[in-house]
């Protein structure tokens, strides 16, 4: 299997589970009864999700050019 495969692949995959995390952290903040947090703060959790994402897509790119 090729390297830029498999960082194509987990990027792909981090990228999903950072939707679930960040979808699940946003309606789990509650600051009032009924609704929950706005949505900005919901998106403090993509800060540990986003450099790995860049890494992984940086790295498949780079395996790419070099496997041509």
């Amino acid at each position: 299997m090729k390297l830029s495969t498999i960082f194509s692949a987990l990027a792909i995959l981090l990228t999903n589970v950072m939707c679930i995390v960040v979808t699940f952290n946003c309606t789990a903040l509650h600051y009032n009864p009924l609704n929950s947090a706005p949505w900005d703060v919901g998106l403090i959790y993509i800060i540990p999700f986003a450099p790995a994402i860049i890494a992984c897509a940086v790295v498949a790119h780079i395996a790419r050019k070099r496997g041509r």
